[in-house]
């Protein structure tokens, strides 16, 4: 573009920082009357140029500002400030005997810009829709539609939650402690030739507290912790959910070992043929067909525990809950009185009490 723009320049405006401006009263009164015009020439009824003769160019007063041999000093010398047009001022000049010169040049430019001007639009829209659709994040671009929504915690975006912070779930965190163990040393169930579940699901009520005990595993564990929701995979566009759930488990593997959940799974796990409708369900099928295909792809040894969540354990599909998928189930229910005060407790770290204010 720029190479473009210096052509045009100098086309256009071949002595562009030589030629001077003037306006029509020092051509009239001061030009004209000392015969120093040699010639004018009228480009497109728009532009009127001033070539001074030999004589004029000779005299001091322009001869420092068109050089001899120079490029200035073969013009157009002046362009002149017509304002309103060039019919007077021709009309000036032809009566003082001075050569009128009309010429008419094709806008080359105003032709390309004419051109050029509703591609770029076309371009520029494209751009903008295909960001809209592509998201905000990672460059925001259609290539990245298929790409993996999951938020990633990881070295540098550490999971500071612990079985610490998690208060009232005493019995899953027992579960859950093989987990943990696997994940800080698999060479010790490998070796011993144990296995670890693939995928663990925690079924609970909303609001008990099972994404913060996935969190704790991982945090517990110290490895990267990949989180989303499976409504994450749902999309507009056919085959972009079984998309997400490739990349999503090509990430995990190249940062294994680590732990990858999914959130409110029901969204893309819910039984094959209920209520069967066109259209969103097939893709909602598809997408649970990729993640099945995936869960058989990898196995303990790969490092990569695979969690979910889920409220409604009943509308899930069978096929995930066999063995060699979800094949662990942690219930987690809503917490008793002495989970409660726990739960109250961990709240109250962070916060300055009273000295006769007692947490339980």
């Amino acid at each position: 573009m720029i190479l473009l723009f210096i052509i045009f320049a100098t086309y256009f405006f071949p002595s562009g920082n030589n030629t001077k401006e003037i306006t029509s009263t020092k051509f009239k009164n001061e030009l004209v009357p000392k015969h120093l015009v040699d010639s004018v020439v009228i480009i497109n009824q728009k532009n009127f140029e001033v070539w001074l003769t030999a004589e004029a160019l000779a005299l001091d007063q322009y001869a420092k500002v068109f050089p001899k041999d120079s490029r200035a000093a073969h013009g157009p010398h002046f362009i002149v400030n017509t304002g309103a047009g060039t019919e007077d001022l021709q009309k000036f000049s032809e009566e003082a005997g001075i050569p009128v010169l009309n010429v008419d040049k094709p806008d080359y430019f105003g032709t390309i810009l004419q051109f050029l001007l509703p591609i770029g639009i076309l371009i520029a829209l494209w751009v903008f829709f295909m960001r809209r659709i592509g998201g905000g994040g990672a460059g925001g671009q259609i290539f990245n539609i298929g790409k993996s929504k999951a938020s990633l915690y990881d070295k540098e975006n550490k999971v500071e939650v612990t079985f610490n912070d998690v208060a009232g779930l005493e019995e899953a965190k027992v579960e859950v402690i093989e987990v943990v163990d696997f994940l800080t040393d698999p060479a010790r169930f490998t070796r011993l030739g144990g296995h670890i579940p693939k995928g663990v699901l925690l079924v609970g009520p909303p609001g008990t507290g099972k994404t913060l005990l996935a969190k704790a595993v991982a945090g517990e564990a110290k490895v990267p912790f990949f989180s989303l929701s499976g409504s994450d995979f749902v999309e507009m566009f056919v085959g972009v959910g079984a998309a997400r759930v490739r990349d999503l488990f090509k990430q995990a593997k190249e940062k294994a070992p680590c732990i990858v959940f999914i959130d409110e799974i029901d969204a893309i796990g819910r039984s094959r043929g209920r209520n069967n409708v066109t259209g969103g369900n097939d893709e909602r099928e598809n997408t649970l067909n990729q993640l099945l295909v995936e869960m058989d792809g990898f196995n303990s040894d790969t490092g990569v525990i695979l969690m979910a969540a889920t409220n409604r354990p009943d509308v899930l599909d069978q096929a995930l809950l066999r063995p060699g998928r979800f094949d662990r189930q942690i219930g987690i229910d809503r917490p008793d009185l002495k989970g409660r005060e726990a739960i109250f407790k961990v709240h109250l770290k962070n916060i300055k009490l009273g000295d006769d204010v007692e947490a339980a």
